[in-house]
Protein backbone atom coordinates (compact mmCIF):
# COMPACT_ATOMS: atom_id res chain seq x y z
CA UNK A 1 0.00 0.00 0.00
CA UNK A 2 1.88 3.12 -1.37
CA UNK A 3 1.48 6.08 1.25
CA UNK A 4 1.30 9.77 0.25
CA UNK A 5 1.64 12.45 3.04
CA UNK A 6 -0.57 15.21 0.87
CA UNK A 7 -3.35 17.90 1.29
CA UNK A 8 -6.87 17.48 2.04
CA UNK A 9 -8.87 20.79 1.31
CA UNK A 10 -11.50 21.93 3.89
CA UNK A 11 -13.06 25.19 3.92
CA UNK A 12 -15.34 26.93 2.11
CA UNK A 13 -15.12 28.49 -1.24
CA UNK A 14 -12.21 31.30 -1.79
CA UNK A 15 -10.98 30.31 1.37
CA UNK A 16 -8.93 26.93 1.57
CA UNK A 17 -8.03 25.52 4.58
CA UNK A 18 -6.33 21.79 4.32
CA UNK A 19 -5.59 19.15 6.66
CA UNK A 20 -1.91 17.41 6.41
CA UNK A 21 -2.91 13.91 6.37
CA UNK A 22 -0.86 10.48 5.49
CA UNK A 23 -3.19 8.51 3.00
CA UNK A 24 -3.30 6.05 0.75
CA UNK A 25 -2.64 6.87 -3.03
CA UNK A 26 -5.34 5.22 -4.34
CA UNK A 27 -7.56 6.68 -1.76
CA UNK A 28 -9.65 10.21 -3.45
CA UNK A 29 -8.52 13.78 -2.23
CA UNK A 30 -10.38 14.61 0.22
CA UNK A 31 -11.17 11.26 1.04
CA UNK A 32 -10.32 8.40 3.98
CA UNK A 33 -6.88 9.06 4.82
CA UNK A 34 -4.41 6.68 7.80
CA UNK A 35 -3.63 9.64 10.24
CA UNK A 36 -3.93 13.73 10.20
CA UNK A 37 -0.76 15.53 10.75
CA UNK A 38 -1.50 18.40 11.22
CA UNK A 39 -3.25 21.64 9.72
CA UNK A 40 -2.27 24.17 6.92
CA UNK A 41 -4.39 27.98 6.42
CA UNK A 42 -2.94 29.68 3.85
CA UNK A 43 -5.36 32.71 4.45
CA UNK A 44 -3.22 34.17 7.38
CA UNK A 45 -0.08 35.66 6.64
CA UNK A 46 2.32 34.27 7.08
CA UNK A 47 0.48 31.17 6.54
CA UNK A 48 -0.31 29.28 9.50
CA UNK A 49 0.80 25.30 9.54
CA UNK A 50 0.61 23.52 12.46
CA UNK A 51 2.24 19.94 12.04
CA UNK A 52 2.80 16.89 14.77
CA UNK A 53 6.64 16.59 13.32
CA UNK A 54 7.32 13.74 15.31
CA UNK A 55 4.45 11.85 13.18
CA UNK A 56 5.55 13.08 9.96
CA UNK A 57 8.83 12.04 10.85
CA UNK A 58 7.84 8.24 11.46
CA UNK A 59 5.73 8.10 8.18
CA UNK A 60 8.35 9.61 6.27
CA UNK A 61 10.43 6.82 8.35
CA UNK A 62 8.12 4.13 6.87
CA UNK A 63 8.38 5.16 3.44
CA UNK A 64 5.39 7.37 2.78
CA UNK A 65 6.24 10.33 -0.08
CA UNK A 66 5.16 13.47 0.33
CA UNK A 67 3.41 15.19 -2.34
CA UNK A 68 5.43 18.62 -3.90
CA UNK A 69 2.90 20.74 -2.04
CA UNK A 70 3.20 18.75 1.16
CA UNK A 71 7.10 18.28 0.67
CA UNK A 72 7.26 22.40 1.02
CA UNK A 73 5.47 22.61 4.15
CA UNK A 74 7.30 19.45 5.96
CA UNK A 75 10.46 21.52 5.13
CA UNK A 76 9.05 24.70 6.39
CA UNK A 77 8.12 22.64 10.12
CA UNK A 78 11.49 20.90 9.72
CA UNK A 79 9.90 17.57 9.24
CA UNK A 80 12.30 16.98 6.64
CA UNK A 81 15.34 18.05 8.51
CA UNK A 82 14.45 15.95 11.91
CA UNK A 83 13.94 12.52 9.20
CA UNK A 84 17.56 14.11 7.59
CA UNK A 85 19.21 13.83 11.52
CA UNK A 86 17.50 10.79 12.33
CA UNK A 87 19.05 8.94 9.26
CA UNK A 88 22.45 10.17 10.60
CA UNK A 89 22.17 8.98 13.94
CA UNK A 90 20.67 5.62 12.53
CA UNK A 91 23.88 5.26 10.80
CA UNK A 92 26.71 6.47 13.82
CA UNK A 93 27.33 10.07 12.01
CA UNK A 94 26.34 12.02 14.99
CA UNK A 95 24.45 11.19 18.16
CA UNK A 96 21.11 11.69 19.54
CA UNK A 97 21.65 14.47 21.44
CA UNK A 98 23.82 16.45 18.59
CA UNK A 99 21.02 15.86 16.30
CA UNK A 100 18.49 17.26 18.29
CA UNK A 101 20.93 20.52 19.39
CA UNK A 102 21.09 20.58 15.87
CA UNK A 103 16.96 20.49 14.70
CA UNK A 104 16.41 22.81 18.17
CA UNK A 105 19.08 25.53 16.67
CA UNK A 106 17.29 25.50 13.58
CA UNK A 107 13.82 25.42 14.95
CA UNK A 108 15.00 29.04 16.97
CA UNK A 109 16.01 30.53 13.80
CA UNK A 110 13.37 29.56 12.08
CA UNK A 111 11.38 31.53 14.49
CA UNK A 112 12.97 34.35 14.78
CA UNK A 113 12.98 34.66 10.78
CA UNK A 114 8.81 34.33 11.19
CA UNK A 115 8.74 36.79 13.93
CA UNK A 116 10.87 39.14 11.67
CA UNK A 117 8.88 38.69 8.81
CA UNK A 118 5.38 39.15 11.20
CA UNK A 119 6.39 42.41 12.77
CA UNK A 120 7.48 43.49 9.30
CA UNK A 121 4.02 43.41 8.20
CA UNK A 122 2.36 44.66 11.14
CA UNK A 123 4.90 47.86 10.83
CA UNK A 124 4.09 47.91 7.05
CA UNK A 125 0.58 47.69 8.19
CA UNK A 126 0.71 50.83 10.41
CA UNK A 127 2.62 52.76 8.65
CA UNK A 128 0.02 52.57 5.89
CA UNK A 129 -2.80 53.08 8.42
CA UNK A 130 -0.67 56.75 9.35
CA UNK A 131 -0.22 57.66 5.77
CA UNK A 132 -3.99 56.95 5.03
CA UNK A 133 -4.80 59.05 8.01
CA UNK A 134 -2.86 61.96 7.19
CA UNK A 135 -4.14 61.87 3.87
CA UNK A 136 -7.78 61.92 5.14
CA UNK A 137 -7.07 64.80 7.29
CA UNK A 138 -5.82 66.76 4.23
CA UNK A 139 -8.68 66.43 2.08
CA UNK A 140 -11.31 67.24 5.07
CA UNK A 141 -8.85 70.34 5.76
CA UNK A 142 -9.18 71.66 2.13
CA UNK A 143 -13.18 70.63 2.32
CA UNK A 144 -12.75 73.18 5.16
CA UNK A 145 -10.75 75.63 3.62
CA UNK A 146 -13.21 75.67 0.23
CA UNK A 147 -16.52 75.65 2.23
CA UNK A 148 -15.29 78.67 4.55
CA UNK A 149 -13.82 80.62 1.67
CA UNK A 150 -17.24 81.34 -0.44
CA UNK A 151 -19.04 82.16 3.00
CA UNK A 152 -16.54 84.24 3.90
CA UNK A 153 -17.01 86.31 0.28
CA UNK A 154 -20.47 86.22 0.29
CA UNK A 155 -20.45 88.16 3.84
CA UNK A 156 -17.77 90.37 2.56
CA UNK A 157 -19.73 91.24 -0.74
CA UNK A 158 -23.05 91.67 1.26
CA UNK A 159 -21.64 94.00 3.54
CA UNK A 160 -19.74 96.07 0.63
CA UNK A 161 -23.93 96.12 -0.94
CA UNK A 162 -25.69 97.14 2.05
CA UNK A 163 -22.91 100.05 2.57
CA UNK A 164 -23.37 101.23 -0.92
CA UNK A 165 -27.15 100.93 -0.50
CA UNK A 166 -27.22 102.87 2.98
CA UNK A 167 -24.51 106.01 1.24
CA UNK A 168 -27.44 105.99 -1.92
CA UNK A 169 -30.46 106.24 0.87
CA UNK A 170 -28.27 108.84 2.95
CA UNK A 171 -27.33 110.82 -0.42
CA UNK A 172 -31.25 110.57 -1.26
CA UNK A 173 -32.54 111.85 2.00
Amino acid sequence: MPVRIRLQRHGKKGKPFYWIVAADSRAKRDGRYLEKLGVYNPNTNPATVDLDVDGAVKWLQNGAQPTDTAKGLLSYKGALLKNHLAGGVKKGALTEEQAEAKFNAWLEDKAAKIQAKADGLSEADAKAKAEALAAEKAVNEARIAAAAAPVVEETEEATEETATETEATNEEE
